[in-house]
């Protein structure tokens, strides 16, 4: 008996009814046996079952039923994962309506002749990676980030951040793990950690679970806030780099994990660092570099890429009537990305309103900026794009 899974049209035309296919799914095979059969086919979520039962030859032993599984070309995607990132937008316009000035990356509070500005987050599914890798130290410096990266693009300083750790029960090394990292975080941040809240609930977590959240609180002079009020067609985007994921899209990332033939203990392909290590590697924090370039004069917006991507991110700086023109080839893309698409056979319109792409914070500059910015020797950071007439964002 022959027996091949393959690529062959003509059997694809004469069996049009094997597979209901959407746009992006497409299953192509090809089963030569040698002798009569009846096909049966069903579709589970991304596999599809074909079945064969075979006529008995009276002189031969062939096997009655044989099974095979073959994997589908579907295109992996966010919604399909669980995150419907326009469902997040439309809540936060409604939310605007109960309360004008929602919306930006942070916050703002007057407070004489200065702005509090505050920002909230946590590091959703990465803390599913998290259990199982046994990677607990860096997870606080993520937690972080994720605040004080946000408040940061207004030009505000951190002053002090929060947390929340709610687990089922207090297991006191792990969580000790967890807030030397919030610890370290706050370090980089050049902020203080003012305090926190533990929690136990064992009716509510998994056991040896846990979850975390918090907040950051800055301060920056009202004439010095960056608003992109004055952002014109003609500035530069700078795009600083980033480690990686960050904290955002892990939902894709496991659902493109259990499609993988990897486990996260193996070599991520073209990387140098295991599949766990890459994915966990912490959030950058921005806060230090940032100040410095704005310190430096020039930025008049600041866009952190989190979940959204560039797409979703970047027009929320500009004014009315201006949008972005990326330049695609513009910075490297980590093997990360790369793989993560590959795997999950991922669109590329996908990817940028999920991922960071490489880049984790963009500011747009005057030219002149721009130019000071790049020939600096002791920062990191491409010429990603330009502000352009027409909102939204391009890519060319």
């Amino acid at each position: 008996m022959a027996m091949s899974i393959g690529t062959d049209p003509k059997f694809l035309s004469t069996h049009p009814p094997i597979h209901k296919s959407s746009p992006s799914t497409l299953c192509r095979c090809k089963l030569s046996v040698g002798f009569p059969c009846k096909w049966s086919f069903s579709s589970v979520y991304h596999r599809v079952d074909l079945r064969l039962t075979l006529s008995q030859h009276p002189s031969q032993r062939y096997p009655r039923k044989l099974s095979i599984k073959a994997e589908t070309t579907d295109s992996l995607t966010y919604k399909e994962a669980g995150v419907n990132i326009d469902a997040g937008s439309e809540l936060v316009k409604r939310i605007a309506k109960m309360a004008p000035g929602i919306g930006g990356f942070g916050g703002l509070f007057p407070l004489g002749d200065s702005y509090l500005v505050a920002g909230t987050d946590g590091v959703g599914t990465k803390l599913k990676l998290a259990f199982e890798t046994g990677i607990h130290d860096t997870i606080g410096i993520d937690l972080v980030a994720m605040s004080v990266n946000d408040i940061v693009t207004s030009g505000a300083k951190p002053l002090f951040f929060l947390d929340y750790f709610a687990t089922s029960i207090l297991d006191v090394d792990l969580a000790e793990k967890v807030i030397k990292g919030i610890v370290d975080g706050c370090k980089q941040a050049d902020c203080a950690l003012l305090g926190g809240e533990t929690a136990e609930m064992p009716d509510f977590y998994s056991k040896g679970e846990y979850d975390i959240s918090g907040f950051a609180v800055g301060i920056v002079k009202k004439d010095s806030v960056i608003d992109g009020k004055s952002i014109a067609a003609g500035d530069v985007l700078i795009g600083l780099p980033s480690s990686g994921v960050h904290s955002n899209g892990f939902s894709l990332v496991r659902r493109v994990l259990a499609r993988s033939s990897l486990s996260l203990k193996d070599k991520l392909p073209g990387g140098a660092v295991t599949l766990g290590e890459a994915l966990m590697a912490p959030t950058i924090i921005y806060v230090k570099q940032v100040l410095e370039i704005i310190a430096k004069r020039g930025v008049k917006g600041i866009a952190h890429i989190t979940g959204g991507g560039f797409t979703d991110n970047i027009p929320r700086v500009f004014p009315k009537g201006l949008g972005a023109a990326i330049f695609k080839d513009s910075w490297p893309i980590p093997p990360l990305f790369s793989w993560i698409q590959k795997v999950g056979n991922i669109e590329d319109a996908e990817m940028r309103r999920t991922f960071n792409m490489g880049i984790g914070m963009v500011l747009v500059v005057s030219p002149e900026a721009s130019r000071q910015i790049l020939q600096d020797p002791d920062t990191l950071a491409y010429h990603i794009g330009e502000v352009v007439e027409g909102e939204g964002v391009r890519y060319t």
